[in-house]
């Protein structure tokens, strides 16, 4: 369909939709919002994901440029899923313009002054350098970039993010889990926590595991997934996808606030394994006749795990991947900062019913210290939350279910972090370097990997 008839279909809707009368929607002056998104090459449901809120400071449309096909028309049925939603729908429009010359067309016609894109990671890099080249701020899914040379080109789209005074910022959304939010601050209390310990290569001080499953709900309906996701070529391997959050975890725990450079990291061990998919999975989790035949499997290299340290701190970084998670389960992370005085560990598994919590195991015997802590400095933050006893001699932290929001609306919150930066017109001074430095551990264990 060409762009023209799209919008049309899509205006015709909405006057129907929103307003009492088209008269009336013809007769308002739309003023546009400070920050206009464009959307280019959708190909991820992360796209969609950042519109299920609508934010006073964004346009209501969204301009988008994406070659046509099932990706595209996933994105377009996603949004118009949160148009049409009983519950406080949302009032995007959508601009569409399909074409193999996607990409130049949304430099041409500059529609927007920021760019999302979540899709293909072979390609996202170029993409992001093309916006900021003409003067468009970027807000993108991870992973930035997959491998090395990716890398190089990531450092080149930072300086031209600060010689043209844009903002380039990654979708880090995992910063907004809340026992992930209070073990950073419990680590940064060291009459609780002590300090964090070196740790070593069998016993590092911070770890992080995520399982992951091929095969989930997103919005409450199957997610069906394109078939270059099985393509580490363009998805990219285990080591530099769900990682990069990961990493980003252990640098923003670890030394919170703090500058780090590459010369901070030493990568000590990187490895690769495989998930087999059937033919019967492939061809269900994504619609499609799988390339192989029955019998046969596809081996997809989602599964990463590195050691590596950050400052002199011992890191561990894995995550696995298995094609569905068994019934009742879901995803599970795992996390332990250890401390000289304490160690703080999330589990989210079975006796969690599948939902993140926070432990706290006291080495020092400094009871009084962590109850005044939650007592007096963390309730203040975080009304709410208390302290009970578990079987095993730790401490857990309540926290209430109003606090535990889920994955897909941290996508809200970390795009009104993202907002609050465009208004300041900066980010914090540590927030580009990190990102480097980010992207520097996961390409580096890649390329160890290999």
């Amino acid at each position: 369909m060409s762009k023209l008839k799209l919008i049309a279909v899509v205006v015709i809707l909405l006057l129907f939709q929103n307003c009492d009368s088209a008269q009336e929607k013809m007769d308002e002056p739309k003023a546009r919002a400070p920050l206009q998104i464009v959307s280019l090459d959708p190909g991820h449901f992360h796209a969609g994901l950042i519109h299920k809120s609508m934010y006073p400071e964004v346009d209501s449309t969204i301009h988008v440029y994406a070659p046509e096909g099932e990706e595209l028309q996933d994105y377009l049925k996603r949004i118009a899923g949160y148009n049409e939603r009983a519950e406080n729908p949302t009032t995007w429009s959508l601009e569409v313009y399909t074409g193999d010359d996607f990409l130049q067309e949304m430099i041409k016609e500059k529609a927007g002054n920021v760019m999302v894109v979540a899709g293909k990671n072979d390609r996202k890099i170029d993409y992001i350098i093309a916006a900021l080249e003409n003067g468009m701020n970027v807000y993108a899914d991870k992973p930035l970039v997959i491998n090395p040379a990716g890398f190089e080109k990531l450092k080149k789209a930072f300086d031209l993010a600060d010689e043209k005074g844009l903002l380039f910022y990654d979708i880090m959304t995992e910063r907004f889990e809340i026992s992930t939010i209070l073990q950073k601050e419990l680590s940064m209390m060291p009459e609780v926590f002590g300090v964090l310990e070196k740790g070593t290569l069998e016993n590092p001080a911070i770890t992080k595991e995520s399982v992951h499953h091929f095969f989930k709900y997103v919005s409450g309906v199957p997610l069906v997934r394109p078939e270059w996701f099985f393509d580490t070529e363009i998805e990219g391997s285990g080591l530099v996808d769900v990682t990069t959050h990961l990493v980003d975890l252990v640098q923003w725990e670890s030394f919170p606030n703090e500058v780090l450079d590459t010369s901070d990291v030493e990568m000590l061990q990187a490895e690769l394994l495989p998930t087999s998919l059937n033919y019967d999975q492939y061809q269900l989790v994504t619609g499609k006749t799988p390339p192989f035949g029955k019998g046969e499997t596809l081996d997809v290299l989602a599964n990463g795990e590195m050691n590596y340290t950050l400052k002199g701190i011992h890191a561990k970084v894995s995550v696995k991947w298995a094609y569905q998670a068994p019934e009742g389960t879901a995803d599970t992370h795992y996390s332990i900062m250890r401390g000289t005085k304490a160690n703080l560990i999330i589990r989210q598994g079975e006796e969690e019913n599948y939902k993140p919590v926070l432990y706290v195991k006291l080495l020092d015997g400094q009871d009084d210290e962590l109850k005044n802590a939650i007592d007096s400095v963390l309730q203040g933050k975080y009304p709410g939350i208390s302290l009970s006893e578990s079987s095993n001699g730790e401490y857990k932290i309540e926290v209430p279910d109003s606090y535990s929001v889920g994955h897909e609306a941290h996508f809200a919150q970390v795009t009104e972090n993202y907002l609050q930066f465009f208004k300041d017109g900066k980010m914090p001074v540590w927030e580009v370097p990190n990102m480097i430095v980010k992207y520097y551990t996961t390409t580096k264990a890649f390329e160890k990997a290999q």
